[in-house]
């Protein structure tokens, strides 16, 4: 038997379940990845530590982290989550989950290494950059397999993106083994855009059910397809845009528009009752920081010095309160629990990614001259949100549903 030939057989869930489904490690993987690898920036722009890599630096590897290793993560728990629910096919459980987990993580080690072992560093990478594309090349087989099976082709377009990824950190490497001179340019904006395309499509398929289904009020959210239409072409020029041209006026224009069409879905997606849950409002936040990125950029086309804050919009503010949001969701879900009785911190964690992406993207404009201490502040309060998710939600992950199911 294959990693990928699973049993469908019924199972009875033992009371360690971190391997039950991709979600669980994942998710538990991620919450301590943010974490370590954020104290490690910390560290490592302060000079404490160092990483003893030619042609990577520091802003290289934070950005391929923080794409490749954290959010890729969280796409791997929650896509091979949905497509078990959508398929009704067993994805990786157990070794072969084991097996997926144990890549990204030696992926994510690896990179320390070279400073312990500095005569092997050139193995050390090699091996490296083995471990994460044979992570992204398992994980998006295990996530091709049910599609393919049930014949949904319309997951294609998450499919593809999954692909892509692993195209993207392919060329990163390229780039780092001095193989293709901007591999490492594309590979970092490339995997960007795409985590960010991923986390658009996925957040227009659930957050207006979650709004419909979660507000006291009743309420019809609109999606007309003009605009899903217009802010697909649109993204799309945006990061071919910058992965080649890097046109600032162009990049302006694309910005511009999709800072309009955003809005438009926003409105149509807005009800006063999200502000009662933090699940709704953790979402919709995070897609209004989306819209504030696509106007930093638009505003980065006259001072280019904003374009940081533009990524840090996107990044923190975006993908941050979304994906944790999400985790959040899906770890109740999947667990048994009612999404509606989150655990007594669940505000506040959410509320220390805000407050973070304030920090890092609103203090500095008003007062940069003090660049550095907002940059930290933002990382504490980055660190302290994670690890609450961790403190509280760890124990979910872990242990067996509360209803007795397997998953």
């Amino acid at each position: 038997m294959t990693v990928l030939n699973l049993d469908t057989e019924k199972k009875i869930p033992p009371n360690f379940s971190l391997f039950n489904l991709g979600f669980r490690p994942f998710f538990l993987g991620t919450g301590l990845f943010a974490i370590f690898s954020m104290i490690a920036w910390f560290l490592l722009l302060q000079g404490q530590l160092h990483l003893q890599i030619d042609r990577l630096s520091l802003i290289d590897w934070h950005g391929h982290e923080m794409i490749f290793g954290f959010t890729m993560a969280i796409a791997t728990g929650f896509l091979l989550t949905a497509v078990k629910n959508w398929t009704n096919i067993d994805t990786p459980s157990g070794r072969p989950l084991l097996i997926l987990f144990t890549l990204w993580l030696g992926a994510r080690i690896g990179w320390f290494l070279p400073s312990l072992f500095p005569e092997f560093t050139f193995s050390i990478l090699l091996i490296t950059a083995l471990l994460d594309l044979s992570y992204n090349l398992y994980f998006a087989a295990a996530f091709a397999r049910p599609i393919i099976i049930a014949k949904q082709w319309k997951q294609m377009g998450l499919l593809s993106k999954v692909v892509l990824m692993a195209l993207l950190n392919m060329l990163f490497y390229l780039g780092l083994f001095g193989l293709l001179e901007q591999g490492m340019t594309w590979g970092i904006y490339g995997g960007f855009f795409i985590i960010l395309a991923l986390i658009l499509t996925m957040a227009r398929r659930v957050i207006p059910f979650f709004i419909e289904k979660g507000v006291p009020e009743s309420v019809s959210l609109k999606n007309p397809k003009w605009i899903d239409h217009s802010s697909l072409g649109l993204f799309l020029l945006l990061a071919i845009s910058e992965m080649f041209f890097q046109n600032e006026t162009i990049t302006g224009v694309l910005a511009v528009g999709l800072f309009l069409v955003g809005n438009m879905r926003l409105i149509n997606w807005y009800t006063s009752g999200i502000w009662k849950n933090s699940m709704l409002w953790s979402l919709y936040l995070g897609m209004v920081f989306i819209q504030i990125g696509f106007l930093l950029f638009a505003i980065s086309a006259f001072d280019p010095n904003l374009q940081t804050l533009a990524i840090h919009s996107l990044a923190v503010g975006g993908m941050g309160l979304i994906t944790l949001g999400m985790m959040t969701r899906v770890t109740l879900g999947h667990t048994g629990r009612n999404v509606n009785q989150p655990p007594k911190f669940h505000s506040l964690l959410l509320g220390l990614i805000l407050l973070a992406t304030l920090v890092r993207i609103l203090l500095p404009l008003i007062w940069p001259e003090s660049y550095s201490t907002w940059l930290i502040l933002s990382q504490l309060l980055w660190v302290s949100a994670f690890i609450l998710f961790v403190w509280s939600f760890a124990p979910m992950l872990i242990q067996k549903r509360i209803d007795g199911h397997f998953g």
